[in-house]
């Protein structure tokens, strides 16, 4: 992606000294050995490092810069990924900073054709989106890894070569005073959509690379628009092509505009050729410049996500459209994925098999992102003659039916992802609703026992982020084995729901559990469980598909 140099004092990033380690004075064959280290300390890299950390592992983290990444890059953040910032320590912080949203609307040139309100019921700890530049996100999450004790974050360490080995991987890293070697069970790249541990392993990134361009500009003005999300097809200021316009803390503005494919890169990036475009949709020239950015996307991913020793996730594994607040928050889902499942294995709790279930679970997320971001992206921006018709004619009914608003697609916005998974186990019962197994948990507002007020994901957060079991009471409750977490909704010591609003949404009679998974997915529900039939979900989804013992 190509930038600007225009750099504002809000987007000035600390510098992070570059500090010599002890490993880097070891010598002969005496390499150090960590359980992981993680390469790429962006938001995906530090979430999973954080994660890691939390559960016990010690962590080394590698990034081949000093400071936080600049410019805005990915803002929009959504619900799921709040939650999951929530477990680390980090969530409160990014929300007060961050921009609420739910509510996008859809304009055809100078007229309205539709809204959307992505959380239109109450009852939800966290908004559908926060819109916050990353390096707010990035930082915030810098000063959570400096509280933890088991992340080492080492700045200005480039991996520049991969030994793998049966049972470790070795790097060795390029730092201002030469190179050194480091050895880990597991490594773990985070390093972006150029990753050099990716072409290490030498493994293919296929997909489709689209050559429309596309102008981001973030500028700073006194603005009335609300905190919505506002999408444009042929716009009367931008003819012919697509505009976005996003609110962001600090009064920033995110806009981004469709340009031609053939558009000149270097000249449209230059502020006095970029003002004239933004004030022609604002209809005034009052703002300033924070960040300028011109890009191509892609839709495309690795073949495996685990190669030998060395797993992928992020951009490094797959890349999608900006279209659609898929990118980084994929990423995160990728985090809180692996993470309790490395530290499972590493433990010896769980067999090395489990670590596949990232793959399958995270490859099939991919394809859906890249498929969802395909779509948006060939009628944002159609390639032939017969896509054009088509969104003209849908823009067309759009205006009279409301099926043709359904087919409306201006970057079908992030959800969690629902996995077919061999973790899960089938349904035995007759359900009416509620998050099916491979679906994440739903949350709800409850009352802690005393009376105080809390949501479900909070109790899920308390209960330790381990494999927890959501109990509806009827006076009495399965024998749950040991470390496993209880969250009981009624009865003695429980939760209550006065609201009724848990028990609506995970379908839930006298008796009914759900067994959750570390990262607040489904993997069994009951109406009336025993325990063997929840030895066995546990046991299923810790990896011991062939009956072993549920291990804790």
């Amino acid at each position: 992606m190509a930038r600007s140099k225009i750099q504002s004092e809000s987007q000035s990033k600390a510098r992070f000294g570059y500090r010599r380690h002890a490993d880097q004075d070891r010598t002969g064959g005496n390499i150090p050995q960590y359980p992981v280290v993680v390469v790429g300390a962006g938001p995906v890299g530090l979430s999973l490092a954080i994660d890691l950390a939390q559960r016990g592992q010690g962590v080394v983290l590698l990034d081949d810069a000093d400071r936080i990444g600049e410019g805005s890059r990915a803002i929009c953040f959504s619900k799921r990924s709040l939650e999951f910032w929530d477990r680390l320590g980090v969530g409160q912080r990014v929300v007060d900073k961050g921009v609420r949203w739910s509510v996008g609307k859809i304009f055809h040139g100078a007229s309205q054709l539709y809204q959307f309100d992505l959380l239109p019921e109450q009852g939800h700890k966290r908004p559908a989106f926060i819109n916050l530049q990353q390096f707010y996100a990035e930082a915030y999450l810098v000063d959570r890894v400096q509280e933890l004790a088991g992340v080492d974050l080492r700045w200005r360490n480039k991996v520049v070569a991969l030994e793998q080995r049966n049972d470790r991987a070795i790097l060795t890293v390029e730092t201002p005073d030469g190179p050194y070697r480091i050895g880990a069970d597991y490594v773990v790249a985070c390093d972006g959509a150029r990753s050099s541990l990716r072409q290490m392993v030498g493994a293919e990134f296929a997909g489709k690379v689209f050559e429309d361009q596309f102008l981001i500009a973030d500028v700073r003005m006194a603005a009335e628009f609300p905190t919505e999300r506002w999408f444009w097809f042929d716009p009367p200021f931008h003819a012919g092509r697509s505009a976005l316009l996003h609110k962001q803390p600090d009064d920033i503005w995110r806009i981004d505009l469709q340009l031609n494919p053939d558009a000149d890169p270097v000249a449209e990036k230059r502020p006095e050729n970029v003002r004239p475009r933004i004030a022609r949709m604002l209809g005034h020239d009052k703002f300033d410049f924070e960040w300028i950015s011109l890009y191509k996307f892609q839709c495309r991913r690795m073949d495996k996500f685990i190669h030998g020793r060395v797993i992928f996730a992020g951009d490094a594994a797959h890349q999608v459209s900006p279209f659609g607040a898929r990118g980084a928050n994929s990423g995160l889902e990728d985090a809180e994925n692996l993470a309790w499942k490395l530290d499972r294995v590493l433990r010896k709790i769980s067999p090395e098999a489990l670590l596949e279930s990232y793959h399958v679970e995270r490859s099939t997320a991919a394809d859906e992102n890249i498929r969802e971001s395909t779509r948006s992206t060939d009628f944002m921006a159609p390639g032939t003659r017969q896509e054009a018709r088509l969104r003209k004619a849908v823009l067309s009914l759009a205006k009279e039916t409301e099926f043709g608003k359904r087919m409306i697609n201006g970057g079908r916005l992030s959800v969690p992802s629902v996995y077919d998974s061999p973790l899960s186990t089938a349904d035995r019962d007759a359900w009416r609703g509620g998050p099916r197994p491979g679906a994440s948990m739903l949350d709800a507002p409850i009352a802690a026992p005393a009376g105080e007020p809390a949501f479900l994901t909070d109790a899920f957060i308390k209960a330790g982020t381990r494999f927890t079991l959501l109990e509806f009471a009827n006076g009495a409750a399965v024998d749950a084995p040991r470390d496993v977490g209880v969250i009981r909704i009624g009865g003695n010591g429980g939760f209550s729901d006065s609201a009724g609003l848990a028990a609506a949404r995970y379908d839930a009679e006298p008796g009914t559990a759900y067994l959750l998974r570390p990262d607040g997915y489904v993997a069994a529900r009951f109406r009336h469980p025993t325990r063997s039939a929840l030895d066995a979900a546990l046991a299923r989804a810790a990896g011991h598909n062939g009956g072993s013992p549920w291990h804790c």
